[in-house]
């Protein structure tokens, strides 16, 4: 969650350096061809015939919608805390989506926790800045990436093995972004410095790591429980925000993170 956190920061940096499709196209096309290299050097299976396709579907979901949605609502003004709070509602919608496609039965102990979870969410990032329409409207489309994603995920690409999964995913996101950027925006780089730098944690950290461990997470558990740890992604924006952008903590942000947590302990209870 720190990890995942932290993509709201250098986010917030990387959009005031280069438009958001611009940098998200970069980011894929290098997360994918180091993932893909090392996949090749290791002789790792690739995917092949439907198996490859629904992992092209599940890439789409999670990196071109999800993060292109999610980084031009940055653009937009909207704060990482607000974004965060939006994301923070997955665990509800995956928990909806779960049920229906996966058949997994969510006990009244984890709909309590998700209800904690909620309260817990909404206190961590309260009182933020005023937000525009395209901006909030944009993040929910992310959400919406993220949270079919993961369904898609956990129900059609279980076997597929991590590497070669993760960067054809990368990969097959990138081709889509780009063209997104050459009809939507201006591509120019603002500032080098703080560019490269968000771009090399957003390939290394948010991109290799946060997607492994993520597609690891959903094979040993299932996708309402692994939904309901980004309940504590605002929480942990939030602090992150505090010690590396300075931003104030309040009082409701530490009730926020007391009450997401237990509300995440209560969702994963057996």
């Amino acid at each position: 969650m720190l990890l995942w956190s932290s993509g709201f920061i250098v986010a917030a940096i990387g959009v005031d350096a280069a438009p958001p499709l611009l940098l998200m196209f970069f980011r894929f096309v290098l997360a994918g061809a180091l993932l893909g290299a090392f996949a090749l050097a290791v002789r790792a299976p690739w995917p092949r015939g439907r198996r490859l396709v629904h992992v092209m579907v599940a890439g789409l979901l999670f990196q071109a919608v999800q993060f292109g949605a999610l980084y031009t609502a940055l653009s937009l003004g909207m704060s990482a805390a607000v974004a965060a709070l939006v994301q923070g509602l997955n665990p509800v919608l995956i928990a909806l989506l779960a049920g229906r496609v996966l058949g997994e039965r969510v006990s009244v102990r984890q709909w309590l926790g998700f209800g904690l979870g909620t309260i817990g969410v909404v206190l961590a990032v309260s009182g933020p800045a005023g937000t525009s329409i395209p901006a909030l409207a944009l993040a929910v489309v992310g959400l919406l990436g993220l949270s079919v994603g993961t369904v898609y995920q956990k129900r059609y690409v279980q076997d597929v093995d991590l590497r070669t999964g993760t960067a054809v995913q990368f990969l097959v996101s990138a081709p889509f972004i780009g063209l997104g950027s050459l009809l939507f925006e201006t591509p120019h780089i603002g500032a080098w410095g703080p560019f490269l730098g968000t771009l090399a944690w957003m390939v290394l950290v948010n991109s290799i790591g946060v997607f492994t461990l993520l597609n690891l997470m959903l094979r040993r558990s299932s996708a309402s429980r692994v939904g309901t740890l980004f309940f504590l992604t605002p929480a942990a924006t939030a602090l992150l925000a505090w010690l590396l952008l300075d931003q104030s903590l309040r009082v409701t942000t530490l009730a926020g993170i007391a009450i997401g947590g237990v509300g995440v302990l209560l969702a994963n209870r057996d």
